[in-house]
């Protein structure tokens, strides 16, 4: 049986089918309304000896830190409400927080600027962690229809001891492109294809491109791509980190003019990890996903189940058509429009 402190401990689970872990969090049904901190103690596994149990129930300890952004002190701006010089403030935050998490050994801490975190107070703790943490996950879960359950807009930052799935099968495939094509960046090549090719592009400034990728899944899915090789956001200068705001801002406004709606998204950043081999974080590459569950309208969603979840995804429209949508969708604010004519 597994240990009974599983049913309160942060873990990750092996699936042998698949080769893949599961984070498990069951103290999350017990979070609090208020900021907390949380003491847990570590696991550790149990079988070790070669049994059934050992090959099967397979489990490892995973530790973090957590932390919330609130994006403005005004309960209703979204980053399509706000302007860039004020998502510029959120942009700064991210690289603080991930500059203070920088593993010492990281070719990244050799270069990244000191950081301006907030002072110490009882709610707001920066310190250096007691572990080296692997990598941070910054998103952000827009509206009711992706579980965000605080209406203040605000993103989330996970930072783990473990490099969880998706950025590790990421960065993988970053460096097996790198070593097969003679030291060329897969991502850095595929927004110089993009920008060629003009068919996907939502927007793009000279630092950065937004498509509907190529492989998109979701309807209305777009990727921000930096034009350049950068490997995180210590890499970016202060130029580039506006024009980062820039393109956050173009395409959020895009997707709430597409069907006039608050548009529901999980967005999040994928970057090097805080620590790892020198190969992992040089040839990882800065982007950002963006995956909006609407289809047709603003009731009308995307759902994966049937064929997409015992299968693989399928999507309805193709990103050609969806980027095409996109683009004729900027301007200003449907609201603020709304607002000036009222």
């Amino acid at each position: 049986m597994p240990a009974p402190e599983l049913d309160d401990l942060s873990h990750r689970r092996y699936n042998p089918l698949r080769g893949s872990w599961i984070l498990v969090s069951p103290h999350r049904t017990k979070r609090p309304w208020h900021a907390v901190k949380e003491e847990q103690a570590e696991y550790h596994p149990l079988y070790s000896d070669g049994s059934l149990s050992s090959r099967f129930l397979r489990a490892e300890s995973v530790t973090g830190k957590c932390y919330v952004v609130t994006f403005a002190p005004t309960h209703n701006l979204t980053f399509a409400d706000l302007p860039p010089q004020q998502i510029i403030s959120i942009i700064n935050t991210w690289t603080d927080l991930y500059t203070a998490h920088l593993s010492p050994t990281s070719p990244l801490a050799q270069t990244a600027a000191g950081t301006t975190l907030p002072p110490a107070s009882p709610n707001i703790d920066s310190s250096n962690p007691k572990v080296q943490y692997r990598y941070m996950q910054i998103f952000e879960n827009k509206g009711a229809a992706m579980g965000c359950s605080n209406p203040h807009p605000h993103g989330q930052i996970w930072t783990t001891t473990s490099l969880p799935e998706e950025p590790a099968v990421e960065v993988e495939q970053l460096k097996s492109y790198c070593r097969e094509q003679g030291g060329h960046h897969m991502l850095e090549d595929y927004a110089r294809l993009e920008s060629d090719q003009r068919e996907r592009i939502v927007y793009e400034n000279s630092a950065f491109i937004a498509v509907c990728p190529w492989w998109a899944t979701w309807p209305f899915e777009t990727m921000v791509i930096a034009r350049r090789h950068k490997r995180a956001l210590t890499d970016f200068s202060s130029h580039e980190k506006e024009q980062l705001a820039e393109v956050l801002s173009e395409v959020t406004i895009r997707y709430d003019n597409l069907f006039e709606t608050q548009f529901p998204y999980s967005m999040g950043l994928h970057q090097a990890p805080l620590a790892g081999s020198v190969e992992e974080i040089q040839c990882s590459h800065f982007h950002i996903h963006f995956y909006p569950p609407l289809l047709r309208s603003a009731t009308v969603r995307k759902f994966l189940v049937g064929y997409e979840m015992m299968a693989e995804p399928q999507r309805d429209i193709t990103p050609e058509q969806a980027a095409e949508r996109l683009r004729g969708c900027g301007g200003v604010l449907y609201r603020t429009k709304m607002n000036e004519e009222g």
